[in-house]
This record gives structure tokens, sequence and C-alpha cells, in this order.
């Protein structure tokens, strides 16, 4: 299956999904987003890492800053901070480039390594992306970089990794298909979320308004 360029989802979506599906379809489906302080940060620090499209140089490497990717396989378009293409025997050819080149997708973040695989998954997803345009075969690892710390983080592109991207992105398109805004379990990461003024998740532990009628008719005599 391959999916239409019209139905393409944001890669950078899948990151927010897997920190909240509700989120995801705030910010993806229903278009709201606020900006807090995290936020910002992350966006200075992509402004950073890439300003427009450009490449240069550097001994045996080339640095691509701001390429456009995409999968019609997996239905999704983005933008990779940056694509680093090592000189490899084992590489591609590259127009207007002696010699054959390894790419490496760079991806930048604020603040410092996490434990659940959201960034990973994003990651994950941009190699998967390169694989289906360059024809390159299989991506091996690839490398966060954290603001806070100031130093990558290698991401090894194994199976289990690969999987949960392409299961994800399935439960994505059904969800944007039935245009459809899950309803979630709060959680202590609400507080760190930049929706969190539009979710609202403390009415979730209220109950739903029918639950509310119902109780209120029962206590009537």
């Amino acid at each position: 299956m391959e999916y239409d360029e019209e139905d393409f989802l944001s890669i950078a979506g899948l990151q927010h999904f897997a920190f909240c599906r509700r989120q995801w379809a705030l910010a993806y489906l229903e278009m709201q987003w606020n900006e807090n302080l995290r936020t910002a940060e992350g966006h200075i620090l992509h402004e950073n890492a890439h300003d427009a499209f450009s490449a240069e140089k550097r001994g045996d490497l080339l640095i691509s800053r701001g390429m456009a990717v995409f999968s019609r396989k997996l239905g999704v378009n983005g933008v990779c901070d940056v694509v680093e293409f090592k000189a490899s025997p084992a590489g591609i050819p590259i127009f207007g480039r002696d010699g054959t080149w390894l790419p490496v997708p760079v991806e930048y973040k604020r603040g410092s390594p996490k434990e659940t695989d959201a960034d990973r998954l994003q990651l994950c997803c941009q190699a998967m992306c390169l694989e289906e345009m360059l024809l390159c075969g299989r991506i091996a690892k690839a490398y966060l970089y954290y603001g806070e710390t100031a130093r990558r983080t290698a991401v090894p592109l194994d199976d289990p990794l690969r999987e949960k991207v392409t299961g994800m992105l399935a439960e994505m398109h059904e969800l944007y298909r039935r245009n459809y805004t899950p309803r979630v379990k709060p959680t202590k990461s609400c507080n760190a979320c930049s929706l969190k003024g539009l979710c609202l998740p403390r009415l979730y532990r209220a109950g739903s308004a029918a639950e509310y009628t119902k109780k209120r008719l029962g206590e009537l005599p």
C-alpha cells in the first residue's frame, strides 16, 4: 500500500503522538497549539540547525541541513535537521559529487535524553524515509543531539523500533481518516504539556456530563 500526498502526515507528529495521542490530535487534527518555554527553546534549537536548506563538505563528510524527506509507504513527510553523508564504498552516488556516500540523520532536541521512545521514533522514521527515497539500503544507526547535554546519543535503528514506527503511523492514519481526537488518562506529564490549557485534563477526573446527570437524577426522590 502507498499513500497519496494529500494524506501524508507530519514526521514531527510521531514524537507528539508517542508522548500523548490527544496532544497529537489537538495539534495536528484540530490545529490547536500553545507556546511555552520548552516549545520556544525547541524552535530556537531547530532554527540554529537549519535556517534553510544548505549543504557543506568537511573532509570525507557531506552535511545537509533542512533536507525534505518523505515516504509513500509510511504516508509521511517532513524535514531532517541534519543528514550527514559519509564517504564509503558501501554508499550511494550523489549528483555532482565524486564517490559514494552513506546517509545518517541527526535530529536536534532541547533538554536531555528521554526514557521514552518518542524522540527515537521520530529519528527512525526519518531514516526509513531516507532509505526509501535514496535506495541506500538499511541505515543501521542515527543520532539525537540534545541541547542540554550538548552531546550526541547514538540510536540503533533495530527491528523493534521500526515496527513501533509503522504501528504508530497506522494508528495515526486511522485517527486522521476518522478525524477523531481521543481521550486519554491524565498523567504527571500533563503538567509539562504546552496544550494543557486547551486539553483541560482535570475535567476528565470529574467524569462526563452524562455520568453527572445520571448521578443527580438518581438522587431525586
